[in-house]
């Protein structure tokens, strides 16, 4: 009974925020210079043409109305139509999101490969120069936000060194049986490891910029739970026994130090899809910030 009370006070506040988030949204989107029926307008539109277009999305009544009545077209699971796409929205995002929930999950992979690369090389070479170099590296990563990664990873291996591609989400040329939008596992689920690698070519550079600053998280969090964990009493144990320190860090350190981390990777995963807006832009790839609306 009380995990269920629970669960309810858990809905009740995500519904709360959620509400106040969408109004401070909707109010801060509607009170900013700019008209939105200007975008939907050729530039030789007449005033009786924005006039029309303005009472048929209800943008001349008052922002509370306004808000009340998008509120009550998302509850009845209408989210009104696109400026720019003139499409659903709702259809527009439920088609684009696999697009950002795959390349959000390769990110977090390569993030917890290299945070977890650097944590374990800092805390094995604790003490010395590549532990001052980890931290080094985990600091510039962290200064520096994911989509000024992007610009510099287009730089680097999509000008100066063609190797991956830059933009798009696979090479339009190859045959694209799919049933889903989720062609990365489609793609494994087909066999058809061509179009694999091709979209994995696609997915790398934004991916990697998405996951650079993760990684320096992940790589600070585990070093320093490692580092608490080295001075434990099982641990000192394993030494006197003979293990060497490979052994001591991986087989008995790791599996407790670890548990923090991965308490934060479930966080930041929800942050990262989140956060695609920019790097899609960026890298012209097919997911909901790609459009752009």
């Amino acid at each position: 009974m009380q995990l269920f009370r629970a669960v309810l006070l858990r809905l009740a506040t995500t519904a709360v925020t959620l509400s106040g988030v969408a109004l401070i949204v909707f109010v801060v989107i509607r009170v900013v210079p700019g008209n939105p029926i200007a975008m939907m307008l050729p530039p030789g539109a007449t005033d009786a043409d924005i006039a029309r277009l303005t009472a048929q999305y209800g943008l001349d009544k008052a922002i509370p109305e306004q808000f009340f009545i998008w509120a009550s077209g998302v509850l009845h699971g209408d989210f009104g139509v696109s400026i720019t796409a003139r499409q659903p929205v709702l259809d527009l995002v439920l088609g684009r999101l696999p697009a950002t929930l795959e390349l959000s999950i390769m990110a977090l992979v390569i993030a917890c490969v290299l945070g977890g690369a650097a944590a374990l090389t800092g805390t094995r070479g604790r003490g010395t120069g590549a532990e001052a170099a980890i931290d080094i590296a985990n600091g510039v990563a962290l200064s520096i936000p994911d989509f000024l990664w992007g610009l510099v990873l287009v730089l680097l291996f999509g000008v100066l060194m063609p190797v991956f591609h830059i933009s798009g989400r696979v090479t339009p040329s190859l045959d694209l049986p799919f049933v889903t939008n989720f062609y990365l596992f489609e793609s494994v689920a087909r066999l058809r490891f061509d179009l694999w690698a091709d979209i994995v070519s696609h997915m790398f550079l934004p991916a990697l910029a998405l996951a650079i600053p993760l990684a320096a998280i992940i790589g600070q969090l585990l070093k320093q739970s490692l580092k608490e964990t080295m001075h434990l009493d099982y641990v000192t144990l394993a030494r006197t026994k003979g293990y060497g320190e490979n052994h001591v860090i991986l087989r008995e350190a790791l599996r407790n130090a670890v548990l923090p981390t991965l308490t934060l990777v479930g966080v930041q995963f929800t942050f990262l899809i989140g956060g695609t807006v920019i790097i899609e832009r960026l890298f012209s790839y097919e997911g909901p910030g790609e459009h752009g609306d």
